[in-house]
């Protein structure tokens, strides 16, 4: 039995220049910690984690200014930006104005009718779709006095919100359904699929910090990619939103799904290690988050055992009592200082990538 089941066949929507559906790439995206209306914290921002690959980001709008920002940022970044909305449909309506390339809202608080026709109307005139955000934290009060927060209470708001925009005659519609929790939001998305073809956007809110949210995410945001269950996915950390664009693209390189960058792989060490292999796999690490190399780079603590059990690398470095080595495929190239051994690894890294982009034909 494969590791990935064959994706949920859902419709295809168009959030700026970037395809979401079964029928494109699983998206990875993020949503700025900045103040919106701080257009150039806000543009650093994502400029920053356009670099590391984010391919879609979301930005919160709470108010006026910040729908107005939208524009000026637009203007600096090359990646779709969303909108998030909450409560005051205006907002919707202005950021859409300003060039948003999505609004997210959740229509059950928008509030009566008109105003949500006003904001389908909006969206249609712009040609931009709409995500549905359902959160166990914030479900319409009837459906949570009636069901709780659980799983069921959160596909039922999905699927009123869902007819909501469909009744409108409004398709271009993705949703998410987001707990705290692992065992909420699989079993959500488990059984909205089920109900609709629409497509969905994964992940766990309010993951927690590096560690908790990274291992949330990991399994919660794995378990439904697996199932084939995920259109675009977020990994939420209380931390700089580089990481959760990282952590992302990890999960989709651990499935076999899609690859950004080179793959790293260390060893966790023992006693046979002579050098500080933490500080170096996080130099490197940090050295290739940008390279654009698909190569897998081997960091390993001694050199008894690390070309053999990192031979599948494609190049790596094993650390020994003052001198290391270099290694391609298994096989020792050179002998290395060990001051040396970063720097020569990364030369080496970029001489690979040159070589393979003019036998590519892909070097300007």
């Amino acid at each position: 039995m494969p590791l990935v089941q064959k994706r949920r066949v859902t419709r295809q929507i168009s959030i700026g220049n970037v395809k979401i559906g079964s029928e494109a790439p699983i998206c990875v995206q993020s949503m700025t910690n900045t103040q919106t209306q701080d257009v150039k914290a806000t543009t650093r921002q994502i400029l920053a984690l356009e670099k590391v690959g984010c391919e879609i980001i979301r930005v919160a709008v709470p108010d006026m200014e910040a729908a107005l920002a939208i524009e000026k940022i637009k203007q600096q970044i090359t990646i779709p930006i969303i909108a998030d909305i909450h409560f005051d449909y205006r907002l919707a309506l202005a950021s859409a104005r300003a060039g948003a390339d999505a609004l997210r809202i959740n229509p059950g608080n928008i509030g009566e009718t008109k105003k949500i026709r006003a904001v389908v109307d909006c969206a249609k005139d712009h040609g931009i779709p709409i995500r549905i955000g359902v959160n166990a934290g914030s479900l319409e009060k009837q459906i949570e006095q009636r069901l709780g927060t659980t799983a069921e209470a959160m596909v039922e708001s999905a699927i009123r919100n869902i007819k909501i925009l469909e009744d409108l005659n409004f398709y271009d519609i993705k949703v998410s359904l987001k707990a705290s929790d692992v065992s909420r939001t699989v079993k959500a998305y488990q059984l909205l699929s089920l109900k609709t073809n629409v497509p969905f956007h994964v992940g766990v809110t309010e993951a927690g910090g590096l560690y908790a949210g990274i291992t949330k995410s990991a399994i919660g945001i794995g378990m439904l990619l697996a199932q084939g269950l995920g259109d675009t996915i977020r990994v939420s950390l209380t931390r700089d939103p580089v990481e959760e664009i990282r952590t992302g693209f990890e999960i989709l390189r651990a499935l076999g799904i899609r690859s950004r960058g080179p793959e790293l792989i260390s060893c966790p060490t023992c006693g046979r290690c002579k050098i500080d292999l933490f500080k170096i796999a996080e130099k490197v690490e940090k050295a290739l988050l940008e390279h654009p190399s698909q190569i897998k780079v081997a960091i390993m603590g001694c050199i008894v055992n690390g070309p053999g059990e990192a031979k599948e690398a494609d190049i790596g470095i094993a650390g020994g009592d003052g001198m290391g080595i270099l290694f391609k495929k298994g096989k020792v190239i050179r002998k290395i200082h060990q001051d040396q051994l970063v720097d020569q690894l990364l030369g080496e890294i970029d001489n690979m990538t040159k070589t393979s982009e003019e036998l590519n034909g892909t070097k300007e």
